[in-house]
């Protein structure tokens, strides 16, 4: 609905019926007339450039509306006759879009293109992924004849480090006379973008809204009770709207404080049903937002809870307990709210009328765990119609699939949890599952919905509720905290547009949950966009081959990495100029009658290092002479302990002369044994005297430690010797390199010498001249971060061009001219992270003695990334020649590993052999049942990654100039793979 505010004059009333009548003749009018709702006033902004022929960066929130934005771009290219692409980053989001561009165009005039599917690709229209653009640009591609649109989906993707620079080389290499229309979540720097695609694209309109069409409210599940997260009428735009406060200022605000749950009663099992928004209070002051008090007492008694929990005094049964306890993870906590299960979450939502809710659940194996966990609690949120509906659906959709893979899949147990209104949603699933779950759940037959984040990456799913089971997830590496901008990509899938008044985003209590630090997360919905671009391989070839070298290092440095680089240094050179006024000043001040005392400073500071480096040097000494006395202690050595937790007499047990840090057993005098190590010595340590330690000992029995102990003071009384005199006495200046000594004299003679040291203001001068050199280092640091960030890309360019030299890419001519090799040529057609490397495989003849199923075998070793966990030994080979090729490759990558660090190039990944059985049997025609055996693979990961490598085969069969046996094989290989459930797609 258009928020624009009706005209109160009858003047402005004419006008606005004028300019209304006057649009309606124009294509917008055309657009608007096709809708069955207004334009918002950001919608019609943007529309209104487009038509205009200017270009387009709309930042707005999930569930705005910024599609349509993209769909009048494509209206237009189909009025003016002209060719419409729209990019999106995943395929499914693709294959989403095709089907409902494909229903309202019709069939015949929309296409899709992604790496493993092609339909109707010289349609007026088509869809595909980034990547696909990204060749045909490097390609030449006809299809790109008449080309007059663009929309870019999600172009915030450009921030990914793995994929992002496709978008950047997408946009720089796009003819100029294609308008483009970029879609971006909200991002804080909205404008530098914007002003980059200016200067790269031509004239950009920036529309940026940070409006929710649907109100979002934000909760907290405590057991099975809902929560306000906020202590009033507080929407997610007017938490945003108030600016970005620290979680303790939220703690601690200024709202009014509202205590308890929502207002609009109790349900059956004591939890409190969302109030309408008529009934929720105001907040009266705007200085901040406050924490529900109810959420804060609550956290502050689970707090105290968990401190008696640790430190409380107590009986035998606090002990019992306490004992216990220290044997439990010391993660875990104590909390007075007991935790609802998957199924009463879900129940609790139904009753409060919260469905259809997405759960995000950070792991693919939560996901399908809380779907069996809602069917065997008896969860069934669907009616018998529905059930009917679904049932049909799902037959259909699984019809063509090979009967025999059906319980691999997991179809039946998948098929009863779509009954009951249960899915999981996640990328280890079968796309086709995936696709189905998406269109019940959007057709409002499925409920709920565990899904890990990749279905927030743009998938056109929203609900009325969201569910955030935890803030933190695993990346990979370790456990990391959800960003600001993840939590509001995430919670933006809640409210319908058209069919919800309002969205719910509910993050469930788990112990020592931190309400103010969730209301931080809800506060912050922007963050920058910061490009990951850097130039790779076949990116560089491509650009040296179209433009020259010259040119492709001057179109490199016009992108958005540089573009930000470049911003960076203009602050960076305002800090440098202020110093240098700074310094001048200094410089005035420490000036000397007597002579230059820049010089004389310069003199004092050599000498206080030279002094430090003396210092250090007696420090490191002392430390090495008192290892080594610790290294030759020996059992039955009377020793004194200077310092430390015991100090005083202590008689060597066991020496320890192979640590890097000896640390001698000892007993003390009372009967203690312990270690010491350097913490307890002043310096070198040397026995008072010995005593024999019969074989007898043993440490654990007391008279064992009294007779020793006893033997110690007879042996010092009856003959105890005077200390020895300490050899080390001088250690520290005998340490001192004879060099740096007579540095020091004569540093201190020159000192002297200078004529400002007799100066009655020496002093003075000095502290101006200290603040001086720490000025000047600054400076200098700020100037070195200048150097380093000024054409940082075009000279990563140079490297990459001097690598690709080096193995005969590029070759270089008697004028200076640079030119492509034939293998050049042959590597400008591979595109993957493993492009060079794929390359030289080729080169070096790995694929040249298999057959067509060891040649699918091998390119899965190009392009499987394995999880670090997943990592083991080296497989034995299905063949010699598969055995002998793999060689190569691994050969040829360890070769080129070495190459890019000494150019400091990022590192080419290891190639991962744990895919190479499984592919074999898929290409050798074995069931899946028998390919997945023994491995860990989930069938949706099989089948992604056979699409990668069908994507690998298909580009390597049309490298012009291949060796035709190899160019016939990998064609036969795509044929062998691409079957069963790998050549379904529920796209048609």
């Amino acid at each position: 609905m258009s928020l624009n505010p009706e005209p109160e004059s009858p003047s402005e009333r004419y006008r606005a019926s004028v300019e209304r009548a006057a649009e309606a003749r124009t294509y917008l009018g055309g657009f608007t007339r096709s809708l069955a709702f207004d334009l918002d006033p950001f919608q019609r902004e943007a529309c209104l450039s487009l038509q205009a022929g200017r270009g387009v960066l709309v930042a707005a929130p999930t569930g705005a509306g910024k599609t349509i934005v993209g769909e009048f771009a494509i209206y237009l290219a189909l009025q003016r006759g002209l060719k419409a692409f729209y990019t999106t980053p995943i395929k499914a989001l693709s294959n989403q879009k095709y089907t409902e561009l494909a229903g309202k165009y019709g069939a015949d005039n929309v296409g899709l293109l992604t790496g493993d599917t092609s339909i109707n690709g010289e349609a007026p229209v088509v869809v595909m992924t980034t990547e696909v653009l990204r060749n045909m640009l490097y390609a030449g591609s006809e299809t790109l004849d008449d080309l007059g649109f663009v929309v870019m989906d999600e172009v915030h993707y450009l921030a990914d480090r793995f994929r992002g620079a496709v978008w950047e080389e997408v946009i720089i290499h796009l003819p100029s006379e294609v308008q483009v229309a970029s879609l971006s979540a909200t991002v804080s720097n909205a404008e530098e973008f914007g002003a980059w695609l200016d200067t790269v694209r031509g004239q950009t309109d920036v529309i940026v809204s940070e409006h929710r069409p649907i109100p979002l409210w934000q909760h907290v599940m405590v057991g099975r009770k809902i929560v306000d997260l906020f202590a009033g009428d507080t929407t997610f735009d007017e938490v945003a709207a108030a600016g970005p406060a620290d979680a303790d200022d939220i703690a601690g605000g200024n709202g009014v404080s509202i205590a308890g749950t929502l207002e609009s009663g109790t349900t059956d099992d004591g939890g409190s049903r969302p109030a309408a928004p008529a009934k929720r209070r105001a907040i009266t002051e705007k200085a901040g937002f406050e924490v529900n008090p109810e959420l804060l007492s609550m956290a502050k008694a689970e707090s105290q809870m968990n401190f008696r929990g640790r430190f409380g005094h107590g009986g035998r049964s606090q002990r019992r307990h306490r004992n216990q306890r220290d044997e439990a993870p010391q993660s875990a906590q104590r909390s007075p709210v007991r935790k609802a299960s998957r199924p009463q979450v879900i129940a609790s939502l139904d009753r409060m009328d919260l469905l259809p809710a997405i759960t995000f659940i950070f792991s693919r194996a939560g996901c399908d765990a809380a779907v069996a966990q809602c069917v065997s609690a008896g969860l069934w949120l669907t009616t018998e119609k529905e059930q009917a509906i679904i049932a049909s659906r799902v037959d259909e959709a699984a019809q063509d699939i090979p009967s025999d893979d059906l319980d691999v899949l997991g179809f039946w147990s998948w098929r009863d949890g779509l009954l009951r209104g249960l899915a999981a949603h996640h990328a280890g699933m079968l796309p086709t599952f995936k696709e189905v779950v998406e269109k019940l759940f959007v057709d409002g037959l499925v409920k709920a919905v565990f899904a890990t984040e990749t279905l927030a990456l743009g998938v056109n799913m929203p609900a009325r509720c969201v569910v955030l089971e935890k803030l933190d997830k695993f990346n990979g590496e370790a456990h990391v905290n959800i960003t600001a901008g993840e939590y509001t990509q995430l919670t933006g899938r809640a409210g319908r547009r058209g069919i919800d008044v309002e969205g719910h985003a509910v993050v469930l209590w788990q112990p020592g949950t931190d309400p103010a630090a969730v209301a931080g997360l809800a506060s912050r919905r922007t963050y920058p966009l910061n490009s990951s671009f850097r130039p790779t391989y076949n990116m560089s070839i491509n650009l040296v081959a179209q433009f020259g070298r010259a040119r492709a290092r001057e179109i490199l440095e016009s992108s958005f990495a540089q573009f930000q680089a470049d911003r960076s240094v203009v602050g960076l050179a305002k800090q440098v100029r202020s110093r240098e006024e700074s310094l001048a000043g200094f410089h005035k001040a420490m000036t000397c009658h007597l002579g230059d005392f820049t010089e004389y400073t310069r003199i004092r500071r050599a000498l206080s290092e030279a002094e430090k480096s003396a210092s250090q040097n007696s420090s490191r000494a002392r430390k090495s002479v008192t290892e080594d006395s610790l290294s030759r202690l020996l059992p039955g050595d009377v020793v004194d302990v200077p310092s430390g937790r015991t100090p005083g007499l202590a008689v060597v047990l066991s020496s320890d002369h192979q640590s890097r840090e000896p640390r001698p057993a000892v007993m003390t005098m009372e009967h203690q044994l312990r270690r010491i190590g350097l913490h307890d010595l002043e310096g070198p340590i040397s026995p008072l005297t010995r005593v024999r330690i019969p074989k007898s000992f043993n440490a654990k029995v007391p008279k064992s430690r009294r007779d020793l102990a006893s033997s110690v003071h007879n042996a010092l009384r009856e003959n105890r010797p005077p200390a020895p005199p300490n050899r080390n006495e001088d250690f520290g200046r005998a340490a001192a390199a004879p060099n740096l000594e007579r540095k020091i004299t004569e540093l201190r003679r020159e000192l002297r010498a200078h004529p400002c040291h007799g100066c009655s203001e020496r002093e003075d001068h000095a502290r101006w001249s200290e603040r001086w050199w720490k000025l000047r280092q600054e400076t200098d640091g700020l100037v070195r971060q200048i150097q380093g960030r000024t054409n940082t890309i075009a000279k990563t360019f140079d490297r990459v061009c001097g690598v690709l030299s080096s193995y005969g890419y590029l070759e270089t001519g008697e004028s200076g001219t640079v030119s492509i090799s034939p293998d050049g040529q042959r590597l400008r057609r591979i595109y993957g992270e493993k492009d060079l490397l794929i390359s030289q495989s080729l080169r070096l003849g790995a694929f040249s003695d298999l057959d067509a199923a060891e040649i699918a075998a091998l390119a899965s070793v190009l392009v499987y990334q394995a999880k670090r966990e997943d990592r083991g030994l080296r497989p034995k080979m299905p063949s010699v020649s598969l055995e002998s090729a793999v060689d190569i490759v691994v050969r040829e990558w360890s070769a080129l590993e070495d190459v890019e660090e000494a150019n400091k190039l990022p590192l080419t990944g290891e190639p991962e052999l744990g895919l190479v059985w499984p592919v074999f049997k898929w290409a050798k025609g074995r069931h899946l049942q028998e390919v997945l055996s023994g491995t860990d693979l989930a069938a949706g990961d099989f089948v992604r990654w056979v699409k990668q490598i069908i994507d690998l085969l298909d580009q390597l069969a049309k490298i012009p100039g291949l060796e035709p046996r190899v160019s016939r094989l990998c064609s036969d290989a795509i044929t062998l793979v691409k079957r069963g459930v790998v050549a379904y797609s529920a796209v048609a």
